[in-house]
């Protein structure tokens, strides 16, 4: 145990810090929209979009942003995305949009590519921008490709991500029918062993 202190926790600042989260998401959607460019919101914030459908209560914060543009667009999104604020940058291999000029790589919206793998060994791409729909602020990628993505990644965040969903009902054992192979086991190996 660490005998570190950080002194007192600040209520203002824990909020502050979930409320940056939020604005960066809907600033960085409004300027797509209002440009054209086709988009979709991905990884924990999609996942909340999708759980406060079911249960308010159950939405879990995050602290990344996460878009899925398609590589042909990146231009575009630059353009669209720097009178709102954001510096486009590529760190160890990749692509982001910093939020002003002295933001961190995590105060930063990260690129997906559509139809491209996040990693070499992912066994499949991410999907394209259509398979997304309106959401309450911004567009969202569907359910279903949102699974996929997440049970491709598979790394602990994404199976956190996966149980709220399935705590919510968004999704259950029938869902193994409409996936691959591989996908099907890793979801039902997150059904079997629901506490990890």
């Amino acid at each position: 145990m660490s005998n570190v202190s950080l002194g007192p926790v600040s209520w203002e600042r824990m909020v502050r810090a979930v409320e940056k989260v939020r604005e960066r998401v809907l600033r960085a959607a409004a300027a797509l929209e209002k440009a054209g460019v086709s988009y979709a919101v991905v990884g924990g914030n999609a996942v909340a979009s999708w759980v406060s459908r079911v249960d308010e209560s159950a939405v879990r914060n995050t602290q990344d942003v996460d878009l899925l543009i398609r590589r042909s667009d990146l231009d575009a999104a630059t353009a669209a995305l720097a009178p709102a604020g954001f510096i486009r940058r590529h760190v160890a291999g990749i692509d982001m949009f910093l939020d002003g000029p002295g933001a961190k790589a995590r105060d930063a919206v990260h690129v997906v590519f559509a139809g491209e793998r996040i990693r070499p060994e992912y066994a499949t791409p991410a999907p394209d921008v259509s398979e997304s729909e309106p959401a309450e602020r911004f567009r969202v990628l569907s359910l279903e490709a949102l699974v996929r993505m997440k049970l491709t990644s598979f790394r602990r965040k994404d199976q956190v991500h996966l149980t709220d969903m399935i705590d919510v009902g968004l999704i259950d054992a029938t869902w193994c029918q409409r996936l691959t192979p591989d996908l099907a086991a890793r979801l039902q190996h997150i059904l079997d062993t629901p506490e990890g």
